[in-house]
């Protein structure tokens, strides 16, 4: 008996091997195509896709800033991927970010509410001798004091750029709210007041306006509320934003990209953040907000549920839709006519390609506008590098403060020209 079960061991036990050798090659192989699905590695590395009409200005422009037409290439194992791209810009911010010195000014507004917003003065001369400032608008719940707002203003000050950076009421962990209110998707007051402040500070200046994310719907919704916020503007950039509140909270509420979650991850930062603010938002001198709105944001996982909730109550709007139809962009950007440079990447996990057609829309219609979409960059990330590691500055850090000297060398050529918005109307007739 038993030499009869050694012998069907021994029959057995050769070809043992050769089976588990063929499920770890198996289990190699399925971690290996995941990885290049997740990493998204087959994907090719290509110039931006560029959509703007045949002008001279615009011309000028795509040759002086000559980034926007060569090829972005991102780190080879991780930069392919919209999800890690956007992973590394939310949590691990840029490498070796600079601490820029800069100076934080508080502004009373009406309602009596407290801006605030840093100054940083540049550090250098600009190459066209002139004074100008990059007035900033960071993206949701963001301030100064984040990597990648950092990182910018301290290429922009070497470059000459006096830089002037929003802190979005209510970010800032360490600065008390005096008002029942916090930022907006589409609240231009506090921008405004910034922009005001360094005009009246700096009346010599010219503006370069910045927005990030929903920094860059603030802006466009700015400049285009009242064409007097034109003036002294010499052009705005807008980086990856949505445009329409309206048109993207279907797809926020999708999983495809995982859009979903995001909107989870988004909807908790936004919670700790008017939590924070518990006792100015939900005490005594509130009349907005009630104990049940309360209980309502502790149950929210979508910003959607959020904005319903509470941040439509901060300026009294009666529905959802209406607060994402009077906060949006996309009813106020066609009034832009100062240059306007938007970007936004086709792997950005949280602007749906929907949204795309605005802006494309825009620029084909408009002789100001210039709309760039990358193949890969996430959201705010556009890292560069070569295989693992990116580099200090991102490809986005460049193509601003790119496209930021090519129209001020521009403006410089038109001494006819006092404003922006002659120049570019000047220019469209050329």
């Amino acid at each position: 008996m038993s030499g009869h079960v050694e012998k069907n061991a021994q029959t057995v036990s050769p070809d043992m091997p050769a089976m588990f050798d063929g499920m770890k090659l198996a289990a190699v192989a399925t971690v290996l195509y995941i990885i290049v699905r997740c990493l998204n590695l087959k994907s090719p590395t290509a110039a931006p896709e560029i959509t703007c009409q045949d002008t001279a200005l615009n011309r000028y422009l795509l040759k002086s800033c000559s980034i926007l037409t060569k090829e972005y290439i991102p780190p080879l194992l991780w930069g392919k991927s919209g999800h890690f791209q956007t992973a590394l810009y939310g949590k691990m911010g840029r490498v070796s970010s600079p601490h820029p010195c800069g100076m934080r000014l508080y502004l009373p507004m009406q309602d009596g509410a407290t801006a605030t917003f840093d100054l940083f003065e540049p550090l250098g001369d600009h190459l066209t001798g002139d004074d100008i400032t990059m007035v900033i608008c960071p993206g949701i719940g963001n301030h100064s004091e984040k990597h990648y707002i950092r990182t910018f203003v301290g290429y922009s000050q070497k470059q000459g750029y006096r830089c002037a950076v929003l802190n979005h009421l209510g970010a800032l962990p360490n600065i008390e709210l005096t008002s029942p209110r916090m930022f907006t998707y589409g609240c231009t007051w506090e921008f405004s007041a910034m922009v005001s402040y360094i005009k009246r500070a700096f009346p010599q200046t010219r503006l370069i306006v910045v927005g990030f994310s929903l920094g860059g719907n603030i802006v466009c919704k700015f400049l285009g509320e009242n064409q007097a916020n034109q003036e002294k503007v010499l052009c705005c950039v807008s980086v990856c934003q949505g445009y329409s509140a309206l048109r993207a909270q279907e797809t926020f509420l999708q999983w495809d990209r995982c859009r979903r979650l995001y909107n989870f991850l988004m909807a908790d930062n936004m919670k700790k953040i008017i939590l924070s603010h518990r006792g100015s938002l939900f005490g005594t001198r509130s009349r907005k907000m009630e104990i049940m709105d309360l209980s309502r944001l502790y149950t929210a996982t979508s910003l959607m549920q959020i904005d319903d909730n509470i941040m439509r109550k901060f300026h009294g709007h009666d529905s959802l839709k209406e607060y994402y139809e009077k906060e949006s962009c996309v009813h106020y950007i066609h009034n832009v006519n100062v240059p306007l440079l938007l970007v936004n990447s086709s792997d950005d996990p949280l602007v749906h390609e929907s949204l795309l057609t605005i802006p494309r829309t825009l620029a084909e219609k408009k002789e100001n506008v210039i709309f760039v979409l990358t193949l890969h960059g996430g959201h705010l990330g556009f890292f560069e590098g070569a295989v693992l590691f990116p580099q200090p500055l991102t490809w986005m850090d460049k193509v601003i403060v790119s496209y930021a000297n090519a129209i001020c060398q521009w403006q410089k050529q038109q001494p006819q020209c006092h404003q922006a918005t002659d120049c570019t109307e000047l220019k469209g007739k050329a």
